[in-house]
């Protein structure tokens, strides 16, 4: 199983960045996928999560209205597109199979290893 993420950079407050997971070694199109991120003070934060066959998309009160989340079942790529991007947004942004109600349990190879995004002016 992996789960390599990809996208993440340095962004000014109001710009945008549309990161990417790329899988293989299992059959993507059958599971849940979410994001995940982490602040080193904080620990994780579930951000997004889209479901199999619904494709049906949930957030966090924190990105609401300004990420989207979605899937190529057909490349077995998981995209977070990010806008309006703010400071608090600085993060490691992590992609993880599985429900989304419990994705903060899931083992460490159901997680990538994550992606760095910076915001600041």
């Amino acid at each position: 199983v992996q789960l390599v993420e990809s996208g993440g950079g340095v962004v000014q407050p109001g710009g945008s960045l549309r990161l990417s997971c790329t899988t293989s070694g299992f059959t993507f199109s059958v599971w849940d996928m979410n994001w995940v991120r982490q602040i080193p003070v904080k620990g994780p934060e579930w951000i997004a999560g889209i479901e199999v066959d619904t494709d049906s998309t949930y957030y966090s009160d924190s990105v609401k209205g300004r990420f989207t989340i979605s899937r190529d079942d057909a490349t077995g790529t998981l995209f977070l597109q990010m806008n309006n991007l703010k400071p608090e947004d600085t993060a490691l942004y992590q992609c993880v199979r599985g429900s989304r109600l419990s994705v903060l349990a899931m083992g460490r190879e159901n997680w990538g290893r994550g992606t760095q995004v910076t915001v600041s002016s």
